[in-house]
């Protein structure tokens, strides 16, 4: 009976403080200010029923793979901002970064958190602009043979500046290896 009230209370403590990393990093996030120099900021996120983690804007690591944590670097380089009350919470994070042209890789899990899609993008970010991507299947007719028309519709990415989709991303499903890029498509 001790034993197993000593693995409750081992296993409590290991909640509790994995809980407790989520709240300080929350904390932290919050507690950001804007300066004078981010009010030219443009704003990323996320939106849309898949979820999605941005993963690295430039060479700064934002959200790790593994364990899913904002990274501090991140925070305190003061571009990651908190959309609702929680990191729990469903597409959390935005980013707020300078103007200009930037890379930004973002992980989305449209099934499950077990496999992540990831796209990078490399775009000219304008000041005082709102960007969103946005996952979605490509549910238009497909024509062709039995094979084709059976594989799944492709992924696409929406890059939505303001309210205007300024870009688009597939990633069609090749029934050969099962695998697929992320293309950009014409407009």
């Amino acid at each position: 009976m001790r034993k197993f009230f000593g693995q409750l209370i081992v296993t409590g403590v290991v909640l509790a403080s994995l809980g407790a990393c989520q709240t300080i990093d929350t904390a932290r996030i919050k507690n950001v200010k804007e300066t004078e120099s981010t009010k030219n900021n443009a704003v990323i996120r996320c939106v849309g029923r898949a979820t999605c983690e941005f993963e690295r804007f430039d060479k700064l690591m934002v959200v790790d793979s593994s364990n899913h944590h904002v990274q501090r670097a991140a925070i305190k380089a003061g571009i990651v901002r908190l959309n609702g009350h929680s990191l729990s919470d469903p597409n959390a994070l935005y980013l707020s970064v300078p103007p200009g042209q930037h890379e930004v890789v973002i992980r989305f899990y449209p099934i499950s958190t077990d496999k992540a899609e990831s796209l990078h993008v490399i775009h000219n970010f304008r000041a005082k602009q709102q960007y969103s991507f946005k996952m979605f299947r490509d549910r238009s007719k497909q024509k062709g043979s039995l094979l084709a028309v059976s594989a799944p519709d492709p992924l696409c990415v929406d890059l939505i500046q303001e309210k205007k989709t300024i870009r688009r991303f597939c990633r069609p499903y090749n029934v050969l290896t099962g695998l697929g890029e992320f293309v950009e498509k014409k407009l």
